[in-house]
């Protein structure tokens, strides 16, 4: 009778220990925060406009840092004056810095 209860303790305890894990998992994944989330639609739909204003900020930010980036390294191609894409550089420059000015037309553009 007495080894029966040894294994039944260790099995409980093996047990205790799993749920344990079990929990543990389980707070780590907040799948209650998510599910609580998912039970409230206006919740759900704020949180995904906040995400989404978040999103469309940075991908604005990222793209104007790389843009301003790209002009400044063909301003200074253009000033290392390479004979085949230095024109079409010095083109590219003068047009963004036409509409960096106040969108003024200059010839040659075609509106």
């Amino acid at each position: 009778m007495k080894p029966e209860k040894d294994s039944q303790e260790q099995l409980l305890k093996r047990l205790e220990r799993q749920v344990e894990e079990l929990s543990a998992n389980l707070e780590r994944t907040r799948l209650a925060e998510y599910v609580q989330l998912l039970d409230n639609p206006r919740r759900l739909l704020y949180v995904n406009f906040l995400v989404g204003i978040s999103r469309g900020l940075g991908a604005a930010l990222g793209a104007t840092i790389l843009a301003a980036i790209l002009l400044y390294f063909l301003q200074k191609a253009v000033m290392l004056n390479l004979p085949l894409i230095g024109d079409f550089i010095a083109d590219l420059v003068r047009i963004v810095q036409t509409q960096l000015d106040g969108g003024k037309t200059f010839p040659g553009a075609g509106v």
